[in-house]
């Protein structure tokens, strides 16, 4: 100790130094926690295409184009030309330089004479995030905060800052906003000529505007150009063709596109400034301009909105997006993102409702299905062209689109089971309303939106599991979810991908670069959604076309609208594709089957045909379309085991039919040979299969207007022997039919209970509410 003073008594300079030094950095520490450095200036939202060019930009909130560039985006030359024009030192100094400082001060107090250089690139960054009047106290001001700047940021941060806050005149500010705005450039483009041009015009933006000084920016832009090139900035190659270099500059538009998707990423990620999306350019431009094209030509029909997504199934992106077909058209609604709109889906679920069947071994693609008039407790659907096709199998059910198959395949499925998977799906509407749901959520009775329609189609390109897609890059989502077997998605590839179907768009000879694709269309009801969702080895393509305001047009139908556009988009996206196609799993095995049932061929089958099947899942019950009878000679009634005499029978072999196509077969007037009765002399009853009633609808409640009451139809279906029913109200007889005849009568009000009795003695009761008002 006494030594330390022994040698501050000698060097007492030292002393006082330390002493200064100490209070200097206690003031610098005390003043930093009273008066902190102002927030950064928040930067303009800029959206990004995958190869991260701006796509869209907004205003800050002081209304401000401010674009952040990332030292990575800001090319050497350009910073090595700011650090030799406004600071070559700083690298070197605390924040401010003493020496340019003390000899600004000399020229001004001596000399008279403003000299510019004392500020450095520090001292600017804390001059525009804290703008001041210039004067003596306010440098003061300005050097405490470059020494805040110099504590807290790193000299790169610093100089990030620098190039991101520099001022070009107007409402501009930062160089990767005056590349975009006077080059319409990112800055990875800008050559050695135009780094020049962001050098100079800051410090004299009122005389070197540009587009309206151009002249006085070439004289500058020159002379600085050669001294970039004596301080070793340019090669004299660059430096001559800079000079070469024609000044095409003013003021461009910031871009302004897919305001939808972009006003969607700035709210999903409020504390981004720069979001990279997916987004291809060349995809996204195809689409706006086939769409905009197509959409044009519907006008005439009244039909003024489109929807476009693409997803990559390759890697798992969305990279086209058109949201609507002109975001200008208040006049109908083009501010709407129709990608996220839930609209009525009409038949496009239908693909998902048969895979699940496959999985469950209910149904394989050759598999026979009634579509005949159902009623199901009440809904009775009927097929788009208002026909029905009888026995029809499920490949060709799902081809046309049928929707009496997709009903039944819905029950046998089960109702819960089947929204369960679109809860798994991501459908959120359906969700939300799942308890709300019925039978016709298959046909369209429900809301989906066209990215999660889309999306729930990838599951079919990738093996029966659903990924999660990304609009953004670097946000991977490595969730996922088993909705269908590979062996499932391959069948219905094979089924959605046959062009022998009446969803063929005309034409389409024309288009024989198509690649081989897979596609379903959709109609809602009333006409007013039509939807085309397709997908081929490399895309998964949705269309939506409509109205935004829900309006109906005639000619509003999936097939004949939505799906000419969804072939223009493959033509034009996977333009020449390999052919590759999707491979068959292990899991799926062929064999043969009775084209009449789907089923493995029984002893009475003739022909068999190939057909897809999961070993040891799909259905392995043997085919009984075929019945041998033994009927009497002249084949007036048939016999049962207790009755068939020793001679005078003849075996007879007849279509076994359920009651349903019985009732199909006469309602269309279609020949078939029909059993015949039993045996009326044959002591031992036999009782088949009870009438059943279809019309009304049990434990229904049916309201009925007292000043004029209307009829209730008596309606029962029976098996093909039977001749005539009877109809019983509350236990009394009521009135004798024919077999699929149709009975009317006036209910009383209250409980009653109706039965239904066949020829055969078999019997069927239901009970109805009736209610006047």
């Amino acid at each position: 100790m006494n030594r330390f003073k022994q040698y501050y008594k000698r060097h007492p300079y030292v002393y006082s130094l330390c002493i200064g030094m100490l209070f200097f950095f206690l003031l610098f520490f005390i003043l930093n926690i009273l008066f902190p450095l102002p927030p950064l200036k928040k930067y303009s939202v800029q959206i990004l295409d995958s190869k991260k060019n701006t796509i869209h930009g907004f205003l800050t909130p002081d209304d401000k184009w401010r674009l952040a560039a990332d030292a990575e985006e800001i090319p050497s030359g350009l910073i090595d030309a700011f650090l030799y024009k406004e600071d070559q030192y700083f690298y070197y100094h605390p924040g401010f330089n003493p020496f340019a400082i003390g000899r600004a001060l000399t020229n001004n107090l001596i000399k008279n004479k403003k000299t510019s250089g004392a500020s450095t690139i520090t001292m600017q960054v804390a001059r525009l995030m804290e703008p001041k009047k210039r004067s003596y106290s306010n440098k003061l001001v300005e050097l405490f905060r470059a020494l805040q700047l110099e504590f807290t940021y790193s000299k790169k941060e610093i100089l990030q800052l620098y190039l991101n806050y520099i001022p070009y005149g107007s409402n501009v500010e930062g160089v990767s906003s005056a590349a975009m705005i006077y080059f319409k450039k990112n800055l990875r483009q800008i050559s050695p000529a135009e780094i020049a041009v962001l050098t100079i015009v800051p410090n004299r933006p009122s005389s070197l505007r540009p587009g309206k000084a151009n002249l006085n920016i070439i004289t500058e832009r020159n002379k600085w150009l050669r001294r970039y090139a004596e301080g070793e900035i340019f090669t004299a190659t660059e430096l001559e063709d800079a000079l070469k270099e024609p000044l095409l500059v003013h003021r461009h538009p910031m871009p302004q596109e897919i305001t939808q998707l972009a006003l969607r990423l700035k709210k999903t990620y409020p504390e981004q400034h720069q979001i990279l999306s997916c987004i291809e350019a060349k995809t996204q431009k195809t689409c706006e301009m086939l769409c905009n094209q197509y959409v044009l030509r519907q006008h005439s029909k009244g039909i003024y909105n489109a929807s476009i997504i693409v997803m990559n199934n390759n890697t798992k992106e969305i990279i086209g997006y058109i949201a609507s077909t002109d975001f200008k058209d208040t006049e109908h609604d083009g501010q709407i993102d129709g990608i996220q709109a839930v609209r009525s889906p009409g038949s496009t679920l239908k693909p998902m409702v048969y895979a699940q069947a496959f999985d469950k071994g209910l149904l394989t693609p050759k598999s026979i299905i009634a579509d005949v008039s159902t009623d199901f407790n009440g809904y009775a659907p009927a097929n788009f062209d208002q026909k029905f096709y009888g026995k029809v199998s499920v490949e060709t059910a799902l081809s046309y689109s049928l929707n009496i198959p997709a009903v039944k395949t819905l029950q046998l499925v089960g109702q819960k089971d089947f929204i369960d998977v679109l809860k798994k799906a991501g459908f959120q509407t359906i969700q939300k309303k799942a308890n709300q749901l019925g039978p016709s959520v298959i046909l369209g009775g429900c809301g989906v939106t066209l990215e999660e329609i889309t999306h729930a189609f990838t599951a079919f390109t990738n093996k029966g599991k659903l990924i999660p897609y990304s609009l953004v890059k670097n946000k991977k989502d490595n969730r996922s979810v088993q909705l269908f077997s590979p062996a499932s998605a391959y069948m219905i590839h094979e089924i959605l991908s046959t062009i022998s179907r009446p969803d063929l768009p005309n034409h389409f000879q024309n288009t024989y670069r198509v690649p081989r694709i897979a596609w379903k269309t959709g109609t809602s009801y009333g006409r007013r959604d039509a939807w085309s969702i397709g997908y081929s080895k490399n895309y998964t393509i949705g269309v939506w076309i409509g109205n935004f305001d829900g309006k109906g047009v005639p000619e509003l139908i999936g097939a004949d609208i939505a799906t000419p556009l969804l072939f223009q988009l493959f033509n034009a996206l996977d333009y020449n594709a390999s052919g590759d196609w999707f491979a068959k799993p292990d899991q799926l095995s062929f064999r043969y089957v009775c084209p009449e049932s789907g089923l493995s061929p029984g002893e009475l089958c003739q022909h068999a045909v190939m057909d897809y099947f999961i070993p040891n899942v799909s259905p392995g019950k043997k085919c009984d379309h075929l019945k041998t009878v033994f009927v009497s000679p002249d084949g007036k009634f048939r016999y049962c085991g207790n009755c068939t005499p020793e001679l005078g029978y003849v075996k007879k072999t007849f279509l076994n039919l359920s009651p349903e196509m019985v009732s199909f077969y006469q309602k269309e007037q279609l020949p078939f040979d029909a059993i015949p009765p039993h045996n009326p002399y044959c002591d031992y009853s036999v009782n088949g299969k009870p009438p059943e009633i279809i019309s009304p609808i049990h434990r229904k409640e049916y309201l009925i207007e007292k000043l004029s009451p209307s009829e209730i139809l008596l309606k029962s279906r029976c098996a093909s022997d039977v001749k005539k029913v009877f109809w019983y109200i509350n236990d009394v007889f009521y009135k004798e039919a024919r077999n699929g005849e149709q009975v009317f009568f006036t209910p009383e009000e209250g409980t009653i209970k109706i039965s239904c009795s066949d020829d055969k003695g078999n019997n069927s009761n239901i009970e109805i509410q009736v209610v006047y008002f």
